[in-house]
């Protein structure tokens, strides 16, 4: 066992910071323990972010372990995420630009904003500016 295990045990189940659960699914690669076992299976089983899932895999494979890759996530990465968006679009005035939506959406639901940044990658951007173009709007 890793002599800093309980710290990269809180690293890998931070909802907010998807790179602190990849460096410790990394980190946790470097020592075959059952412990360590159960806790990678978990996390590629149920990591929102695929490229956590995909490392976990990875040092599984690694250690010798029997285990399958989950197929990737094409949908809502978290659940009621679509109401979110519409929320922090409602609860910004009228005028409000992209940039305050991303802003807001960071400061209101970091959980969120790095899920699917970490999921979307480079095209994050994008798609969060289409998300906000899309998102529903206060009524007139």
């Amino acid at each position: 066992m890793p002599p800093n295990y309980e710290e990269l045990k809180k690293s890998i189940n931070r909802a907010s910071n998807w790179r602190e659960r990849f460096d410790a699914v990394e980190e946790l690669g470097k020592w075959k323990h059952k412990r360590i076992i159960d806790v990678l299976v978990y996390r590629m089983n149920n990591d929102a972010v695929y490229k956590v899932q995909e490392a976990a895999y990875r040092q599984l494979k690694n250690f010798g372990e029997d285990v399958r890759l989950p197929a990737r996530n094409e949908h809502e990465l978290i659940k009621d995420a679509n109401k979110v968006w519409s929320r922090i679009k409602k609860s910004l005035p009228a005028d409000h630009t992209y940039e305050d939506f991303k802003e807001k959406l960071k400061k209101m639901r970091l959980d969120l904003y790095d899920t699917y940044e970490g999921d979307k990658g480079a095209d994050f951007d994008k798609w969060l500016e289409n998300t906000w173009a899309t998102a529903a709007t206060r009524r007139k």
